[in-house]
């Protein structure tokens, strides 16, 4: 008899986080049977290599999800609010990485590590994975929390410029080529001025140049000072834990990375905590690296961790005033963990429901 695999439909497979989907497919144990590429329309027709065969793109349309099992969305907001309720009527299991569900009551958030069981139980047929801020950050602290009880989350995150996609990237390169060499970062706008239009929103995503500086502001106006991001980690942490009290806050900070979000996290906990305690709960964690002996060098930083799977963590301390807090700081790829990976580990949990 012949076995059966569910067959799976890439939607947004041209994109950043496309590529690193179909890198990942190729390297993790093939599950699955067709694999479909699905792209916008002016990008159907390109030749995209997976699981080491050429596939023709095909244009995102009703009928590209006929015989589909599972769909991958990477895809904007807008794109999968339209498209996932198509793909789900028709019975495929979206597994969606955009902000269009995640805070939908009938769409269950997430991830592998911490909530897995929560993937089986999708009214809408849909399936959403957190924002690349919080899978940064959610693998380590949940583990953290299974022993010591999270109570509050204060967190400062260093975001890479590729999460807003190619064009952040963009913008950091040219930005860079322009301030090479040069003796900008010593008076007040000398790199605004210098930078002129490549600076502005109207050539670039960020609100302030990303080159020799930092940007306080990731996402859109939230309301009351605070940024899309900024919430978007407050809500996502409180579904994924199943702690809709827990007190969390943030502020995030793009810089001048290409790829790999770094965090700084103030945890407080309802028991007192312990570095020991801590680092062999890290240690032991799946997902997560613990490279912590500051003395020695050793912490993570974005330019090491990039293209790698786990949460890496580090100077890991006991707070000075509050026995019952741990500070930490943390890097995890956005684009791996961030995005492509936790949609695929959903989607493999999901296939090992289809029977054989």
């Amino acid at each position: 008899m012949t076995e059966h695999r569910p067959s799976l439909a890439v939607v947004g497979a041209t994109g950043a986080i496309g590529g690193v989907m179909l890198r990942i497919l190729s390297q993790h144990a093939d599950v699955w049977g067709e694999v479909r590429l699905v792209a916008s329309p002016r990008s159907a027709g390109r030749k995209l290599v997976v699981r080491g065969e050429e596939s023709e793109v095909l244009p995102l349309a009703e009928d590209v999800f006929d015989g589909i099992d599972v769909a991958l969305f990477l895809v904007p907001d807008e794109v999968s609010a339209h498209w996932a309720p198509i793909a789900a009527a028709k019975g495929v299991v979206v597994i969606d990485d955009s902000a269009a569900f995640r805070l939908d009551d009938d769409v269950p958030l997430v991830v592998p590590e911490i909530n897995p069981h929560a993937a089986r139980l999708r009214p809408r047929g849909i399936v959403a994975s957190p924002n690349c801020t919080t899978l940064s950050l959610i693998v380590a602290v949940g583990a953290l929390h299974a022993e010591f009880g999270l109570r509050e989350l204060i967190v400062s995150s260093y975001q890479a410029v590729s999460g807003v996609g190619r064009d952040g990237v963009a913008a950091l390169r040219e930005q860079l080529a322009l301030v090479a060499g040069t003796e900008l970062g010593t008076q007040p706008g000398d790199v605004r001025r210098a930078l002129g239009d490549e600076a502005s929103t109207a050539k670039s995503p960020f609100a302030a140049p990303v080159a020799l500086n930092v940007v306080p502001w990731a996402g859109t106006d939230a309301g009351d000072g605070w940024s899309s991001e900024e919430i978007a980690l407050r809500e996502e942490c409180r579904k994924v834990l199943g702690m809709p009290d827990l007190k969390a806050t943030a502020t995030c900070v793009y810089v001048p990375v290409v790829a790999t979000h770094s965090m700084s996290v103030h945890a407080r906990f309802e028991n007192e905590v312990a570095v020991a305690k801590a680092h062999e709960i890290l240690a032991t964690a799946p997902g997560v690296v613990l490279f912590d002996n500051p003395a020695a060098g050793d912490f993570p930083t974005p330019s090491d961790v990039v293209g790698t799977d786990p949460t890496w963590v580090g100077r890991v301390r006991r707070s000075m005033d509050d026995p019952h807090a741990l500070e930490m700081f943390l890097c995890g790829d956005n684009l791996r963990k961030g995005a492509a990976l936790n949609v695929a580990q959903i989607a493999e949990s999901v296939a090992a429901e289809f029977p054989r």
